[in-house]
Formats: structure tokens, C-alpha cells, sequence
């Protein structure tokens, strides 16, 4: 394989990784799998959340795709296309506990930005965590984030339509 065609296979499953991301997160995390997913969003003061395992169903992903290319684990039958999807989705793994666990709820590191994207990121994260309960709510990605005004409509049409169960608090 190219190295051209390794790169644009680790960059589209990259990118690719953040429709898995929103789609798990907006009907599995929010749907049948609330109940790993609940901790993250009610207050805590523990280190670690039922919601963590989610990383890891996540690394045994980017694992099996590492095992799937290597001939050492599949000898002859190896696909090579499987280590470069496993790097990219390692590399949205990475990218994702940076700004997710890092940046956004300070697990990692207490940096508040300003203005630019990572402040959009922070600011659509937080109206995600708006509501109250799995039902209804914004912002299902991780790396790529709508425009925090248009998210702000949104929640507010679903708080009227009696969808979502809005925190007061959020001021939304």
C-alpha cells in the first residue's frame, strides 16, 4: 500500500469516526446504553464514570482493526487497509479525550478559551449537557460543532415542543 493510500484511509476513518461518534452517542449513549452514559451528565466528584467505558469499547474497536491488518496476529489472511483504519481511529480517540475529557470538562488539564473554535466546542458541549434526563438535546459530535446560536434555537423549539427537559440554570 502507498503511503498516499495509507494516509487518506487514516484521514477518511478519521473523519468517518465522527459520524460513529454522533450516531452512538445520540441512539446508543442517549437511548439503550443511558445507563453508562447517565453518570457523565449528573455532578460528581468521582475520577472515573460508567460513561469511561465507552473508551474503551472504543480502543477494542481501533484493537481489532490493528489485529485485522497485522500478519503476526492473522498470518496470511491479514488486510492491510485494517492497521491504517485503526490508526485513524485511535487518532480520533485521541483527539476526542483531548477535547471532550481535556478542554471541555477539565479532567486533564483547566484551560478556558476566549474566543475560536475550541470556545464553540465548549460552548455546544455545554447546551448538550442543557438538558435534563437522555430525551431531546444538541450536539451529539465531538470534533466538529454547529454554531452555538443556532444549537440555542434548537433546544429551545425542543424545550417548547416538550422534547427536552432544559436546565434552568443554562439560561437557554
Amino acid at each position: 500500500m502507498t503511503p498516499f493510500a495509507a494516509t487518506l484511509i487514516v484521514a477518511t476513518t478519521f473523519l468517518a469516526m465522527e459520524g460513529v461518534a454522533w450516531s452512538s452517542h445520540k441512539y446508543i449513549m442517549h437511548g439503550w446504553g443511558w445507563g453508562w452514559h447517565r453518570d457523565h451528565h449528573e455532578r460528581h466528584d468521582r475520577m472515573f464514570e460508567k460513561n469511561d467505558l465507552y473508551a474503551i469499547v472504543g480502543a477494542a474497536m481501533s484493537i481489532a482493526m490493528f489485529a485485522a491488518g497485522s500478519p503476526i496476529v492473522m498470518g496470511a489472511t491479514a488486510w492491510a487497509p485494517g492497521t491504517w483504519i485503526g490508526l485513524g481511529i485511535l487518532a480520533y480517540g485521541i483527539v476526542y479525550s483531548l477535547i471532550h475529557d481535556g478542554l471541555i470538562h477539565h479532567r486533564y488539564f483547566n484551560y478556558v478559551p476566549k474566543r475560536g473554535y475550541a470556545k464553540r466546542l465548549v460552548q455546544a458541549h455545554k447546551l448538550h449537557h442543557a438538558t435534563i434526563g437522555k430525551e431531546g438535546g444538541v450536539s451529539f459530535g465531538f470534533v466538529f460543532a454547529r454554531d452555538p446560536a443556532a444549537l440555542k434555537r434548537d433546544l429551545a423549539a425542543q424545550r417548547k415542543a416538550g422534547v427536552a427537559v432544559v436546565r434552568e440554570a443554562e439560561g437557554v
